[in-house]
């Protein structure tokens, strides 16, 4: 019999494993969709769900870090919306807050001697409530018999916890590992399979 499983998607790790990847991947809802079925597999699994859990893109007027302009930043939420919208996938949405601006750094170059502009720093956000909401939702699985198995794809250790009371509550646990990333052990030792995945 199928073990019915549900997936959950840290957006952000996967957003971030994309833009490293070499050649980088296009990170869309179609590369979302295709990596989400690679974690699946058909002779053993059949999905039951899966849950995505991102930030809409930043929307909000801020301050240079040099000349003190005002920018704006215009984001959008299309991605959510065209995940939500596809089959077995849900969304849940945390928030994007700006942090300020961080120095541009290229290795190996030294920071020029020059005055720095505007154009030498980069934005910094920090998203918010994603962790909370993974962890509740693997409680609540872990509370129902609805499932057989929850599949994580993320590189969060302070998930553990939850893990741990997924699998005392009877759950199967899979992590995966994106192309050229090593998951901490801890998120290893306390699962039950570890998969490997590639690029579509």
């Amino acid at each position: 019999m199928a073990k019915r499983l549900v997936l959950l998607v840290d957006g952000g790790y996967m957003r971030a494993q994309a833009r490293k990847a070499n050649p980088p991947r296009v990170f869309d809802a179609a590369l979302v969709t295709a990596l989400a079925n690679r974690c699946v597999d058909p002779a053993t699994e059949e999905l039951h769900r899966v849950l995505y859990y991102d930030c809409p893109e930043y929307s909000g007027t801020v301050q240079l870090p040099i000349s003190r302009a005002p920018h704006k930043f215009a984001g959008t939420d299309a991605l959510l919306r065209d995940l939500a919208a596809r089959d077995h996938f849900a969304v849940r949405e945390g928030s994007l807050r700006f942090r300020g601006w961080d120095r541009k750094r290229v290795p190996g170059q030294a920071v020029p001697a020059a005055p720095p502009t505007d154009a030498d720093f980069k934005p910094k956000f920090v998203q918010k409530g994603i962790d909370m909401r993974i962890g509740l939702d693997i409680a609540t699985y872990a509370a129902s018999d609805r499932i057989d198995r929850l599949g994580l794809v993320t590189a969060d250790t302070d998930l553990v916890p939850a893990l741990k009371h997924a699998r005392r509550a009877g759950l199967q646990v899979t992590v995966y590992e994106l192309p050229g990333q090593r998951l901490h052990r801890d998120l290893i030792e306390h699962a039950d399979i570890r998969r490997v995945l590639a690029w579509p």
